[in-house]
């Protein structure tokens, strides 16, 4: 899996930062050695279709292989259709930071889209018209048997961008620790106990970094940290506060209508964007 996407399509709106993102798009595909789909659902008028090919004329890559597609219907059904039959490996959509302030694409769309779509996704939230170079990736480390896929993209995806570090975050529950703090004896039993589980995790991480290809190592450096906390509220927090450019997470399981991983990992992280989010799921 040295190029997992091999196809991105871009779901964009004629909001005020289309420009910037088309632009970022088309920097991040080529990096990714990627084809582009523009995919707007809504009526194609003269006026649209020329304001695109004017952004597209300016666009730093003009090798690209790009096309652009008109589709009308609801949003989430469209695009969802959309990257099914034309086998795409990544949804792109623009978001807003902020729950309350999210457009079109994001929020209840963004949620269906996110569990329901054939492939990973990815929300931009900082689009810039000149390139800002990607310089720190953030990505989930749990027991998971989806998460050396993360890993193995995490990786990818920061050699492509030219991204110097990788973090791997370690979220370890509190009831992992299950030591009642009364007295000096038993702080020392739950740091005794912190450390074993620390040891373990960095262990399991260590396993999988053997299997990602040496090339999208290079140049990075790649550390892991471990945080105890609820899963998804710790790594966004984490995220934020170090200033990541990329956070990457497991997609959410789908376990019907009793759908109770979401809510509590990727849902944190969706009402409250702390960066570029992707989020990668396993094709078949």
């Amino acid at each position: 899996m040295n190029a997992p996407f091999k196809t991105v399509l871009f779901g964009f709106a004629f909001s005020p930062t289309l420009r910037a993102n088309i632009l970022e798009t088309s920097r991040i595909a080529h990096f990714f050695g990627a084809k582009l789909i523009l995919l707007h659902v809504g009526e194609k008028t003269a006026k649209k279709e020329a304001r695109i090919k004017d952004i597209l004329s300016i666009m730093e890559h003009q090798e690209l292989e790009v096309s652009i597609q008109w589709k009308t219907g609801k949003p989430d059904e469209v695009l969802l259709a959309t990257c099914q039959e034309s086998n795409i490996d990544l949804l792109i959509l623009g978001a807003m930071q902020h729950e309350n302030l999210y457009q079109f694409y994001v929020g209840s769309i963004a949620r269906k889209l996110t569990r329901k779509v054939c492939c990973s996704v990815l929300l931009l939230i900082k689009p810039s018209e000149e390139r800002v170079p990607c310089q720190h990736v953030v990505v989930n480390g749990l027991e998971d048997e989806d998460t050396p896929l993360a890993i193995s993209n995490a990786c990818y995806v920061s050699h492509a961008l030219g991204a110097k570090r990788l973090t791997i975050v370690e979220e370890i529950g509190q009831k992992e620790v299950a030591v009642e703090i009364t007295d000096d004896k038993s702080l020392k039993k739950a740091t005794i106990q912190k450390e074993r589980l620390k040891h373990r995790e960095d262990s399991r991480v260590r396993k999988i970094l053997k299997s990602v290809p040496g090339e999208h190592l290079e140049n990075l450096k790649v550390k892991t940290q471990s945080i105890f906390g609820k899963h998804g509220y710790s790594i966004g927090h984490y995220a934020e506060v170090i200033r990541a450019d990329l956070l990457v997470m497991n997609a959410p399981k789908k376990i019907g209508l009793l759908d109770r991983i979401f809510p509590h990992d990727i849902e944190y992280i969706l009402s409250d964007l702390p960066t570029d989010l992707l989020i990668v799921r396993k094709t078949s």
